[in-house]
């Protein structure tokens, strides 16, 4: 019997030292992604990444996979075109392939107010630069001969906003090659590794009286975070612990305008390959791909209940159900193997909270993404470490302040959540 065992681990275990130069808290893409480039680009590798439970537990390994850039804002467009670049590229920069398939993302629309929709935002990604464009019914079908494009359904199909370089990718992969090229440059990953408490010097805010009062966080310095494994020293803690992240930031004393709602999703048993493209139907509250295992991966809305509930419940699974039936109706007779939910960290404008947080030196936001987080792992890790680095703020990442709330400076990107919200 021939047995092949792995030459080295993917990343390695360590005793948690006393003190890092960062601690972000949260290893899933964000974390990760965060912590990759503050050493591959700024060369900042004193760092420790804490998970309270293994890598990639939340979301980063609860979500649909799906990445896109096609969304409605001047602020939100060239943010996740940036972060789709940025994936076009990782599986060669990471020497790890993370099987992204760039299939394609139709947005179906079933009402006349919904083609208008899709009718803005394709005039708004292509004035930014965004491969999206409307498409009719004639070429939907062409694109997807499996999709009833007839007028039995409900809700007929009327247009698509079609938007080529959108597709999947394997999302676990994508937290392992993140680990690993981070534990490469030395950078450490402490999985069951719980932040219980962070550490603020507030004598620190008088020690500067030209510094302008802040209403978002207590004045102070970060000094340290306690731990499950013990007190560790820093002066920079990033939160990135998405549907998490409130119960992280009160640790800090900083109030986050942010609700936690889970988002459920399920996967059939395998079938012979008939979807090549990703369809989401606003109208529907449903989303549909097919991987290349053959499995039908199914999402819906936003459960209506605030909750931190990970599980999936019969009246989502029906809803799900339903409506992919009445765009496949084919699929009557498959079984559905699996459900489950990741917990969404919901914003009032429906966009991320990334940057400093004023008032308090050295805490940092990664969070509030809702359900468009996964899809902007690279950049939203590429430029909060400039960020952390420079201490100025990437024009990028710069409308997603947590002081935009109180400033009325909000980024409405609701119309391109397609069916969450």
């Amino acid at each position: 019997m021939i047995q092949l065992f792995r030459k080295e681990r993917m990343w390695r275990t360590h005793e948690l030292k006393r003190s890092y130069d960062v601690v972000i808290i949260g290893a899933g893409v964000h974390g990760l992604a965060t912590a990759y480039y503050l050493g591959k680009d700024h060369g900042i590798t004193n760092v420790a990444v804490l998970e309270k439970n293994y890598l990639g537990a939340g979301n980063s390994g609860r979500n649909t996979a799906i990445i896109r850039a096609n969304y409605r804002t001047p602020e939100g467009v060239p943010f996740f075109a940036r972060s789709l670049e940025l994936y076009e590229d990782l599986s060669r920069e990471l020497e790890w392939n993370l099987l992204f398939n760039q299939c394609g993302h139709l947005t179906l629309a079933h009402t006349d107010s919904s083609v208008d929709g899709l009718r803005v935002r394709a005039e708004t990604n292509q004035i930014m630069g965004v491969d999206s464009r409307v498409i009719y019914p004639e070429e939907i079908q062409k694109l997807v001969p499996a999709l009833d494009m007839s007028d039995r359904p409900r809700l007929p199909v009327m247009a698509a906003l079609y938007h080529p370089p959108g597709g999947i990718i394997r999302h676990d992969a994508v937290v392992w090659g993140y680990a690993r090229a981070c534990d490469r440059m030395g950078i450490e990953i402490h999985p069951y590794t719980e932040a219980t408490a962070i550490s603020i010097d507030s004598s620190a805010s008088r020690n500067n009286a030209n510094r302008a009062p802040s209403i978002d966080a207590p004045e102070g310095k970060i000094t340290g975070v306690e731990t499950t494994g013990g007190s560790v020293a820093t002066e920079t803690v990033v939160n990135c612990a998405a549907g998490w992240a409130t119960t992280v930031s009160r640790m800090a004393g900083v109030a986050l305008p942010i609700v936690t709602q889970p988002l459920q999703a399920c996967v059939s048993e395998p079938l012979k390959p008939f979807l090549n493209k990703v369809i989401v139907s606003a109208n529907l509250h449903v989303y549909i791909s097919q991987t290349d295992r053959g499995d039908c991966v199914m999402g819906a809305e936003v459960d209506p209940l605030q909750s931190y509930s990970m599980l999936g419940t019969l009246p989502t699974l029906e809803q799900m159900a339903t409506y992919t039936l009445e765009l496949f109706p084919q699929l009557h007779n498959v079984s559905v193997l699996r459900q489950w939910a990741g917990i969404c960290d919901m914003t009032p404008d429906f966009s991320p909270i990334i940057g400093a947080v004023d008032g308090l030196e050295g805490y940092h936001l990664d969070v509030g993404w809702g359900t468009y987080g996964f899809k902007a792992g690279p950049v939203a890790g590429k430029y909060l470490a400039e960020r952390i680095a420079t201490g100025e703020t990437p024009e990028l990442i710069e409308p997603f302040r947590l002081s935009r709330f109180r400033e009325e400076a909000l980024v409405g990107e609701k119309a391109a959540a397609a069916v969450s919200h």
